[in-house]
This record gives structure tokens, C-alpha cells and sequence, in this order.
């Protein structure tokens, strides 16, 4: 079995002359763990749970990006806010304008994704495209100036259809398209998607994703 530091090699090879980031998902991982990656050359992390989160920052290196990648619920933004790097998940109108509150209150812009429902599962979180385009068409959305909406995040059906998989990361790519086609504002930087994980970072890739989330195959499974 691959050692810390050898799976994450592995995948900084892999990632070699791309533009794509490694985000490590060390969620339920304990700090020597992520100490142990950090010193492995790891500065971005991601996690999915508030609490966790918010107790992991505050021991560890302080140039750490933290990347909040699960269900977040409003009431729980300002508990980040102050030192987030980015937030995947907002998958609602009510939590971007959330995000945006907390955000002016730590005089800071908070960078964030739309998490688009792209999976057969109803179980997994996201915005239709309808959603998403009321969102961004609205006057409200164009005054949010303490966000600023980077790109997409999607998460696939978990399968072994590789071509069910290739089909929803290549719809949240054409999404990504329309929208960096079609809208534009000070609150918009289009430039990254947010697809690809343990088991299907590879499909992700060649479809375009800027950001896989990598958990089990860098940290071993979860117990």
C-alpha cells in the first residue's frame, strides 16, 4: 500500500503541466494526517463540515487555502467567513446572499462556485440551469459585491457507467460555456470547474475539469 507522500506524488505527476488544482479532501482525517500532507507539499484543503473545518484552521499552517466542498447551510457561513478560500456548495440563492452578508462584515470577498445538480441522484445537492440563470439575471445577484462567482461545481451519479459519468461532467462543461458566453459583471470570474473525485478524476479531466476534489485516494477510505 502507497504511503501519504507517494499517493500524493502520484497525483501531483498526474496534474503536471495542467492547469488543474488539487483540492485534498481530509474530511474525518485527523491534523497529524493533514500536517503530514501539508508537509507533502499540500496547501489546498478541503472540507465538509463546518465545525471541522473551523477546528482544523485554527492549528494548522496558516497559508492553507480551506475549501469548504459540502452542504452548507446558511446559519453556518459566518463561522468561515473570516477565513475561507473558497466555497463550492451554494446551491441556493438565500445562501449566496448570505455568504455575501458575512463576507462584508470580514471586509473580504469570498470566492465561491454554483453547485449544479448534474447526477441521476435526487440524494445530491445543486441548481437546475433555470436556477441558476434566475440567479444570475437578477439585479440582486449584480449587487453582491462581496462574492465573487468563479465558476461551477458538479457532482456525478456514483456508478461504474463511465459513459454515464463522461455525460454529466460534459453537460456541466457546456454550462460553463453558455455561462462564460453569455454573462459578464464585476462579481464574475469564470474560470474554474469544480468535477472530478477519487474514482472519477480521470474522466473529469478529459473533460475539462480545473479542480478535482481527491479524498480516499490520497488519505485511504474513510472509516
Amino acid at each position: 500500500m502507497a504511503s501519504l507522500s507517494e499517493n500524493i506524488d502520484h497525483f501531483q505527476n498526474i496534474l503536471k503541466g495542467t492547469s488543474c488544482k488539487l483540492v485534498a479532501v481530509s474530511k474525518t482525517k485527523p491534523v497529524a494526517m493533514l500536517q503530514e500532507a501539508y508537509d507533502s507539499g499540500i496547501r489546498v484543503f478541503g472540507e465538509n463540515k463546518v465545525q471541522e473545518l473551523k477546528e482544523k484552521s485554527e492549528v494548522l499552517p496558516k497559508d492553507i487555502e480551506w475549501h469548504m466542498i459540502g452542504h452548507l447551510q446558511s446559519n453556518k457561513v459566518k463561522f468561515i467567513a473570516p477565513f475561507v478560500s473558497m466555497i463550492h456548495g451554494v446551491d441556493s440563492f438565500k445562501l449566496l446572499k448570505e455568504i455575501n452578508k458575512r463576507a462584508a462584515q470580514n471586509d473580504k470577498v469570498i470566492p465561491c462556485l454554483f453547485q449544479i445538480h448534474i447526477a441521476k441522484e435526487e440524494s445530491k445537492f445543486g441548481l437546475s440551469e433555470e436556477e441558476l440563470f434566475e440567479i444570475l439575471n437578477s439585479e440582486t445577484f449584480k449587487n453582491l459585491s462581496n462574492i465573487k462567482m468563479n465558476g461551477l461545481m458538479g457532482m456525478a451519479t456514483y456508478t461504474e457507467n463511465k459513459d454515464t459519468v463522461r455525460n454529466e461532467f460534459k453537460s456541466l462543461k457546456t454550462l460553463f460555456d453558455k455561462v462564460q458566453n453569455s454573462f459578464s459583471g464585476d462579481n464574475l470570474d469564470f474560470t474554474e470547474i469544480s468535477m472530478g473525485m477519487s474514482g472519477d478524476f480521470q474522466i473529469a479531466l478529459e473533460e475539462g475539469s480545473t479542480m478535482i476534489r481527491v479524498g480516499s485516494a490520497i488519505f485511504g477510505s474513510r472509516n
